[in-house]
């Protein structure tokens, strides 16, 4: 009965679901306020900003035109400030935007720069197939545009809440092992990139960067640590139609055969859910212009959503002495709605009417329709405002196939000794495997790649230990420790980080690169040190751990004042995680 009555308040309260890809929602607001007393910079999901890791600007800017961009660097290095760049959106879950100190209340000036209002320009060349934006322009205006004179921009992530210059800057990605593969910056062919210069050449210069140069494998995936972007150009290829199905099946071997999936279907992916032992394919080609439809891929998690339900969700998710079982009815209900609608898959944009659902590129990857309009009762599922969904995610990028398929091995070991506590994932997204292709990118993957997401409960309070911490936090330990798996710059806790310098072989010439084109480390901070170099910053304090500040080694990093001791793992043995002594799992 349960399952059935939240099966029905989620069809009935948010009609989203039912509704096209314009449905209203309450929009995302700035990511920098200011008042009185000064400006912060927060993070979209509520991860950090404002009373969480306060990130204080001193002074922030919001250039128009390319020279406003280049007069804002040379402010910053004629002043000798530390500068970050930041667009309308800020999704990216580290603190690489903030500007300011690792210090919650660090004094000292910095700059900011926004690129809001540097988000017009669009230049098509059609008889090239190329294209050229400036770094604030929307990503969703981007594809809008090229598709209308009836190109394709082949490569594109699915959440499209991100700008032109953060989509590149940390390495974002759709599903590819074809052609150029599936990530962004994989598809830039040139950039032009702002960085400080002498004082004779006026504080700051603009670097035109080509496909033969080699500073622009430094400036694809940069982090912003270069410089900043001010326009990029991609290459582009003829439109082209898309053709999906969702094949929900048994999770029976499918670390086996992921390989000839991926080989078999340009775009494939697949997405796991442990408890509900599910695998769920996804069957996606391009197929010629002229098939016959319209469909649109709005996935369900970027819908609009009903305010109630994202905090009635919320609420459910017992924590601390909990009992995972209490999920398990959540995640069977999800995974059989997300069957049913095909996890938003609409043909003809409107409703799902079956497979397979084809229609054009730009429409059938990249979704966020959360983000528009204005509707008071509805919003983005994770909009701090509301209480509502609250999540770390976790993306591991394994760069060896075998590595990869002895990962999910282990976590089925794991899942196999109580179920149960895999149906948190299981409640959002379980864990979504998707393909990329190797990169020139000095910070990109060197070959091709596994990469895999999965987003679990996180504490309102930092210090608050949660159910099943111990299993995640080995999990996550078994990714990026026992199988050498790199972390997405844009995601991730800190501790995915560590020993990060190891896992590239060309991160010695992005350091060189990023130490001529900025010799004053204006673009750097503690922040940004802490995902660039893995830097254990937090000196180990009490309940460290907690938030994947560093790895238990003493009782204290965890909560021991409520239950939570550090152990080694179950099925990795060397992990050492937060343990509840009334865990289900011995």
């Amino acid at each position: 009965m349960y399952t059935l009555f939240l099966y029905c308040l989620i069809a009935i309260l948010n009609p989203a679901i039912w509704s096209g890809p314009t449905a209203q929602a309450k929009p995302p607001p700035p990511p920098v306020q200011c008042n009185q007393t000064g400006c912060t910079l927060t993070n979209s999901y509520g991860a950090w900003g404002s009373d969480r890791d306060y990130c204080q600007v001193t002074n922030v800017t919001y250039p128009k035109t390319e020279e406003e961009l280049r007069l804002a660097v040379a402010y910053a290095s004629q002043h000798k400030l530390k500068v970050k760049v930041v667009s309308k959106f800020s999704h990216t879950i580290p603190k690489l935007a903030c500007p300011g100190s690792i210090n919650p209340r660090g004094s000292g000036a910095n700059f900011l720069i926004s690129t809001e209002n540097y988000d017009t320009g669009i230049e098509v060349d059609a008889e090239n197939l190329m294209v050229t934006a400036e770094a604030g322009v929307a990503l969703r205006r981007l594809i809008d545009e090229v598709e209308g004179v009836g190109l394709s921009l082949v490569a594109a992530p699915a959440w499209e809440g991100v700008s032109v210059g953060g989509v590149i800057s940390t390495g974002a990605h759709g599903s590819s092992w074809w052609g150029k593969g599936g990530t962004v910056h994989d598809h830039v062919v040139g950039i032009r990139l702002v960085v400080p210069a002498e004082r004779s050449h006026g504080y700051a210069k603009i670097l035109s960067l080509e496909a033969k140069d080699p500073l622009l494998n430094a400036a694809k995936v940069s982090l912003g640590l270069l410089g900043v972007i001010s326009k990029v150009k991609f290459s582009l290829e003829k439109g082209f139609k898309r053709s999906i199905t969702f094949n929900f099946t048994d999770e029976v071997g499918f670390e086996d055969t992921f390989m000839d999936h991926a080989k078999k279907h340009e775009f494939a992916d697949i997405t796991w859910y442990p408890s509900r032992r599910t695998a769920v394919y996804r069957y996606d080609d391009r197929v010629p212009l002229n098939a016959s439809g319209n469909g649109v891929f709005d996935f369900l998690g970027f819908q609009p959503n009903s305010i109630l339900i994202s905090q009635t969700i919320r609420a459910i998710e017992v924590e601390s002495g909990g009992n995972s079982k209490a999920k398990c009815p959540i995640a069977n209900t999800v995974l059989g709605f997300k069957k049913l609608v095909a996890n938003g898959l609409k043909n003809n944009g409107l409703i799902f009417t079956g497979y397979p659902v084809i229609g054009r590129n730009g429409k059938m990857q990249t979704s966020g329709s959360c983000l528009y309009s204005t509707s008071i009762d509805k919003t983005c599922a994770w909009d701090p405002r509301i209480k509502g969904l609250f999540f770390y995610e976790t993306t591991a990028i394994f760069a060896g196939v075998s590595k990869f398929a002895d990962f999910i091995r282990d976590v089925k070991r794991l899942r196999d000794l109580n179920p149960d506590n895999f149906c948190g994932v299981d409640m959002y997204n379980g864990f979504l495997i998707r393909f990329i292709r190797a990169s020139e990118a000095y910070l990109g993957q060197d070959e091709d790649s596994v990469v895999v997401d999965f987003n679990y409960y996180r504490a309102d309070e930092p210090s608050t230990p949660r159910l099943n911490q111990d299993v995640w936090e080995e999990v996550e330990q078994m990714a990026f420790f026992k199988y050498g798996a790199r972390p997405h710059w844009a995601k991730n806790r800190d501790l995915a980080f560590l020993g990060v310098t190891k896992k590239y072989a060309k991160f010695g010439k992005f350091v060189k690169a990023k130490r001529n084109l900025d010799p004053q480390n204006l673009f750097s901070n503690d922040w940004s040190d802490e995902v660039l170099f893995g830097k254990e910053m937090d000196e180990r304090g009490d309940g460290c751990a907690l938030e994947g500040k560093c790895v238990c080694s003493e009782d204290r990093h965890c909560s021991p004042g409520e239950g939570y001791f550090c152990k080694e793992g179950l099925v990795f043995k060397e992990a050492r995680v937060c343990k509840h002594f009334q865990s289900s799992v011995s």
